[in-house]
């Protein structure tokens, strides 16, 4: 039997991870539960956090997963260094794409976009201690960003009205690189790159993710080669009826939704 990847989220934003694991790994069987109903997760306590992602990861490794992702910066920041303790099979975790930015900002300012519950974490203080001796870290909590990412409102004039708010302050301080520091963001990639302006970059580390899940598999002797052929399966804690037609806007095709009850 062929053992799966399984990839959680707060939501359906780690679908941009889901996204790129899948291009990276087409041969794969990947395994996806997004905890809509308790989303989002970057205003809860760090004690709930803690615990959804360990119900999230242990259903999905009760389904005989050989590895796990976590798709949502709040949770790798909150949740990632326990649910290594707690579970055996390798853990990758997405954390903001800080060190490639510091690394490629001309202007040595860089933007970062995340939740409250990301910006706020020990991870991020860490990132940019490491990496921002001579780059000024312009950090942006965003609430209600993912909200309207979970609703679908991809294009609607309240979700371009609060990416304008956010964005246009951090241009406007000298930021030519903005960090996409949740999952849920890089569907709103076309929309901030608009608002940012074409000399700006926007860095999504979705397929950064990918690779280092490749390497891990690979240093495991758990990879699967091939070229196509490999099956998704979709969950979530929310209501499968209103999710759906938002996870197969995300996903870009039908999929099947089912109800997880935990």
């Amino acid at each position: 039997m062929t053992r799966p990847l399984l990839i959680f989220d707060s939501g359906v934003g780690g679908l941009s991870v889901l996204r790129a694991i899948r291009e990276e790994l087409p041969a794969e069987h990947l395994l996806y539960v997004g905890d809509s109903g308790s989303a989002p997760y970057g205003d809860r306590t760090v004690e709930f956090v803690t615990e959804r992602a360990a119900v999230m990861t242990q259903f999905l490794v009760e389904q005989g997963a050989k590895a796990a992702v976590i798709a949502c910066n709040t949770a790798t920041a909150i949740a990632a260094a326990s649910l290594r303790v707690r579970f055996s099979i390798p853990i990758v975790a997405i954390e903001p794409a800080v060190k490639p930015a510091a690394s490629r900002t001309r202007s040595r300012v860089v933007g970062v976009l995340a939740t409250t519950g990301t910006l706020s974490s020990p991870n991020i203080a860490r990132l940019l201690a490491n990496y921002g001796a001579d780059v000024d870290f312009l950090i942006e909590p965003c609430p209600g960003l993912a909200d309207q990412v979970e609703r679908g409102e991809l294009d609607s004039s309240e979700t371009r009205a609060l990416v304008g708010r956010h964005v246009r302050p951090l241009v406007d301080r000298g930021a030519d690189i903005l960090v996409l520091g949740c999952t849920h963001y890089p569907f709103l990639s076309g929309i901030i790159q608009e608002i940012a302006g074409p000399g700006v970059e926007v860095i999504d580390p979705a397929a950064a993710v990918a690779r280092e899940l490749r390497r891990r598999l690979g240093a495991g002797s758990l990879l699967l080669e091939g070229t196509g052929s490999g099956t998704e399966r979709f969950w979530t804690t929310g209501s499968a009826e209103e999710s759906a037609p938002i996870v197969e806007k995300l996903w870009g095709k039908p999929v099947r939704l089912s109800k997880l009850a935990r």
